[in-house]
């Protein structure tokens, strides 16, 4: 081999070495995982499906046990999780309760009462032509589903999927948020001591160990995030053509029409948006308000975020503060573009942002360009409904529409004039919390629907069953098939069918 090959040769080498030792880098395998060792009583991915096989998920006894089990949890931890939710975001143990652990046991009660009638089989009636014959479908389970939740509600967005999935007799995979790393933390201990590790692990970690966990093949995914991260989800599952769900966001509109209690309608619009800081998927993201009482709205809002919180936000127990660094300069940014109704402050120490109300806000202004995610929450003024409707209708289909009206006809026109995933009309926030109302987004803020019976269903398949006896067995159906023949079995089809 002359010099100048053994040269090429050695620099391919070296080049193949370092690309292989990148790989290792940054895509660690995920059996070598301290959660996903069985030393560490966290069986691998392989060890979820051999259980899944032995078929010990699909009992009901196996399904209430683990329910009960977690409810357990949410219970006997309560003060640990609401510590680490005030850790992760200051929130208020009340905050916690009303968002996190008293939503989930509510969900958790409903589904056990429920759950034995979801799983009956569903039988449906059979056309003379197939009779004698019996026919049902029933709820099967998917297999070993992946839970990715999100940070703004760490606790709720992983384990209310996960209620979903054990009530339908799934074996899950759970990824908390790396961004709430106490709360992910608690939500690790509680399912590795609390359920059966036989059928459930979580997975910690950043964004590398996401992307490592996508590469694997689940029978289900279920995501919670925003739209750019929904979209590599969605990426990744078309690999292996598994189905999902996607539970997005957006820009949700609130109207305040001039016919109703401004007081209230400014109230509770100033608790669904400052609740958790404003980092709330179907908070509202903008307000359109008739230009006869705008000033009077403003006011009232100005009056409700004084009674909330104090003159100074900062001080109060029950204000949150943004999740971290980066969504912090974020908004920063948005608010130096923005026109605040009266000064706001921030605090870099503590990723503190006022609750702000934004004036004079045009549909081009950049707070306008995307979901805002924080506390900031503009106010732009329309002459008729119609206005408002177009104005609703020029951006992407929403999490969530909100009005404020007392009359039946405008609730009427906005509701089939508008698309978006839920509707709540004179109130906010409130239609995610009806466990028998089904929660998800249309378009760009998702696809899919959990909670209750909506839940069971998203982790289930239905499979269809058709049972019929050997006899009678006519010739009819089978060939040769002459023209009279084929006559009168085009008949019999068509009128029995």
């Amino acid at each position: 081999m002359s010099g100048k090959k053994q040269v090429l040769k050695g620099r391919l080498f070296s080049w193949t070495r370092f690309f292989v030792t990148l790989q290792e880098v940054i895509i660690p395998d995920i059996s070598s995982h301290p959660l996903m060792q069985k030393d560490q009583d966290f069986p691998e991915l392989a060890d979820l499906r051999k259980t899944f096989e032995r078929g010990i998920t699909r009992d009901f006894s196996w399904r209430r046990s683990q329910l009960v089990a977690l409810e357990a949890f949410l219970i006997e931890r309560e003060q640990d999780i609401a510590q680490a939710l005030h850790d992760d975001f200051r929130k208020s143990p009340a905050e916690t309760f009303l968002t996190e652990t008293g939503y989930l046991r509510g969900e958790i009660r409903f589904v056990l009462k429920h759950l034995k009638s979801w799983m009956k089989p569903h039988r449906v009636s059979i056309p003379l032509i197939y009779q004698p014959g019996k026919g049902f479908y029933i709820s099967e389970p998917y297999g070993v589903v992946l839970i990715i939740g999100a940070w703004n509600y760490p606790l709720n967005l992983c384990l209310a999927p996960l209620i979903s999935a054990i009530a339908a007799g799934n074996c899950a995979v759970v990824k908390p948020s790396e961004h709430a790393q106490h709360t992910s933390k608690i939500i690790a201990e509680g399912i590795c001591h609390y359920l059966d590790r036989n059928t459930m692990c979580v997975f910690e970690g950043g964004v590398d160990a996401t992307k490592s966990l996508l590469e694997e093949h689940f029978d289900y995914l279920f995501f919670t995030g925003s739209q750019s991260i929904g979209r590599e989800v969605m990426h990744a599952a078309a690999k292996h053509l598994t189905p999902l769900t996607l539970e997005l966001g957006g820009k949700c509109p609130c109207i305040v029409e001039e016919n109703v209690n401004l007081r209230v309608a400014a109230r509770r619009i100033v608790w669904a948006k400052f609740l958790n800081a404003g980092q709330t998927c179907i908070s509202p993201d903008y307000v359109l308000v008739h230009e006869n009482v705008e000033e009077e709205l403003l006011r009232y809002m100005s009056d409700a975020i004084t009674d909330f919180y104090g003159d100074d936000p900062r001080l109060s127990p029950d204000y949150p503060r943004i999740v971290n660094e980066n969504n912090f300069h974020r908004l920063e940014k948005l608010l130096s573009l923005s026109s605040p109704s009266r000064e706001c402050s921030t605090g870099a120490h503590d990723y503190y942002v006022a609750p702000t109300i934004l004036q004079g806000v045009t549909l081009e202004a950049e707070v306008m360009h995307s979901e805002i995610f924080g506390p900031l929450l503009p106010v732009i003024s329309y002459r008729d409904l119609g206005e408002a409707l177009k104005i609703i209708g020029t951006g992407r289909n929403p999490l969530a529409l909100y009005l404020f009206s007392s009359d039946p006809k405008v609730q009427e026109r906005v509701v089939h004039q508008s698309r978006s995933g839920g509707v709540c009309i004179n109130d906010l926030l409130f239609q995610a919390s009806i466990h028998r109302l089904p929660f998800g987004g249309i378009g760009s803020s998702g696809f899919g629907a959990y909670h209750g019976r909506a839940g069971f269903d998203t982790f289930s398949f239905q499979r269809s069953v058709l049972k019929r006896s050997l006899y009678p067995d006519p010739d009819l159906r089978y060939p040769p098939y002459g023209t009279r023949k084929f006559g009168f079995l085009k008949r019999l089809v068509t009128f029995f069918h």
